[in-house]
């Protein structure tokens, strides 16, 4: 497989049409030719990162009884936490090892035509959601740009995916993978997958696991 390529979005986002139209042809060719890109210069910064990852230790090292209490049947996983082995890949039986948490759509006026469940506070974490909130926006409008640049190399109107990633519905999904104390007999971290949204954004990792 071809190397990932790395774009930087501050180019799309500035005023040089050169750069622009450079980044716009870059990025069209990587989706055609592998489906993915490595982004810099988009609109999450360091700290953001930091703080999400701390608040999301902090969550996921809270005591199993204390997490399970934000684990809702009613749900159907959409938002709050999700057990260790619960979820599985669509044709395997075994369940993922890992556990993970939604973050939902964020909406400043709580619009009832969009219907989307309200987000589950986290009592014990004070900065938990506000830095969940923090990073979806961020990552929101992040990827609204990737698609205007993907419309422009499809000669759409610039702004024809907006309709549906502004306050569209998504989800932000931090996920813990514990340490395996024995060996499973099937089951794997997660199974292969295609992702069946619009569009998909991976943060950065501590650790190696992707496989594309």
């Amino acid at each position: 497989m071809p190397n990932i390529p790395s774009l930087d979005l501050s180019n799309f986002l500035s005023n040089n049409d050169v750069l622009k139209k450079d980044f716009v042809k870059r990025i069209g060719k990587a989706y055609q030719e592998i489906g993915f890109i490595a982004l810099k210069g988009h609109f999450l910064t360091k700290d953001n990162i930091d703080n999400l990852y701390l608040q999301i230790k902090k969550f996921f090292d809270l005591p199993q009884e204390i997490k399970s209490k934000y684990e809702f049947d009613g749900y159907k996983g959409q938002r709050g936490y999700t057990s260790f082995g619960k979820e599985h890949a669509k044709g395997k039986k075994e369940g993922d090892l890992k556990e993970f948490w939604h973050f939902g759509q964020f909406l400043d006026n709580q619009n009832k035509n969009y219907n989307y469940p309200d987000n589950i506070i986290v009592d014990e974490l004070p900065e938990f959601n506000k830095v969940g909130k923090e990073t979806f926006k961020a990552l929101e409008k992040t990827a609204a740009y990737i698609l205007r640049a993907i419309s422009m190399f499809l000669d759409l109107e610039e702004d024809h995916f907006d309709k549906f990633v502004i306050n569209g519905n998504s989800i932000l999904r931090p996920i813990h993978y514990p340490p395996i104390k024995k060996e499973p007999k099937k089951a794997v971290r997660a199974a292969a997958h295609g992702d069946i949204n619009l569009i998909t954004l991976l943060m950065g990792a501590h650790g190696k696991g992707l496989q594309v």
